[in-house]
């Protein structure tokens, strides 16, 4: 358990690191490409690492936390990469697991509800249910998507940019105001410094957002080639 603690803590700690710079580096560049890489990589171990943890402990809301977060960066991994117009096996395998944290949710929160404390792993209901609300506005997502068989130009890019904005919003909030938090010292928690990251994450993803639609920013952004193998 402490190597499986230390490689989610350190791949955890690098996710941050990537995440940053793939938010402040050139959209499309190469440098930017290479961050998004290293965050989904390390955002996936991270979780990973964490779900095995949470089921160990157990701690059933960090399973669900792991299971959207691998959704998260998965498809919005994929949805900078795919074609316009197509869908593969891995969008249903994607809408998959948003319909099992769906399920778990609801299924965990009502059992948490009817339970004589009102309590399950020390939280309420409400923590259960909402993950149930985000997996459910996600599996709409890719129901849309895969209705309409694929997504493309500026839909593409936002669909990437919010969900990756979105995963590392819980990446950061888990470090700065979550369990991570405990590993600062109580006199950088008292400042209320540890919060600013998360809002102003939020805010960089908006900002985007409303470039990517309402702009033809998406078109006239160059695009740095792929490296020759």
């Amino acid at each position: 358990m402490s190597t499986i603690a230390f490689i989610h803590v350190a791949m955890g700690a690098i996710a941050i690191f990537a995440g940053a710079a793939a938010l402040f580096t050139a959209k499309g560049s190469r440098p930017h490409r290479l961050m998004g890489n290293m965050f989904f990589i390390t955002m996936v171990i991270m979780a990973v690492t964490g779900i095995y943890i949470a089921i160990m402990l157990p701690m059933a809301i960090s399973v669900m936390g792991g299971v959207i977060t691998i959704y998260l960066v998965a498809t919005s991994w994929m949805a900078a990469r795919r074609e316009d117009g197509v869908i593969k096996y891995h969008d249903y395998l994607a809408l998959t697991l948003a319909l099992a944290v769906i399920v778990g949710g609801i299924v965990t929160g009502l059992e948490t509800q009817n339970s004589a404390s009102g309590l399950k792993d020390g939280l309420s209901a409400t923590p259960y249910f909402f993950f149930a609300g985000l997996a459910s506005l996600l599996a709409v997502g890719d129901l849309l998507m895969i209705a309409r068989r694929g997504i493309a130009g500026k839909h593409r890019i936002a669909r990437h940019l919010w969900r990756m904005c979105l995963a590392y919003f819980i990446a950061v909030g888990s470090l700065f105001t979550g369990p991570g938090a405990a590993a600062f010292p109580q006199a950088i928690r008292d400042t209320g410094i540890l919060g600013i990251p998360e809002p102003l994450i939020l805010a960089i993803m908006l900002f985007w957002l409303v470039r990517v639609m309402t702009t033809k920013w998406y078109r006239t952004k160059p695009v740095a080639p792929e490296p020759t193998p």
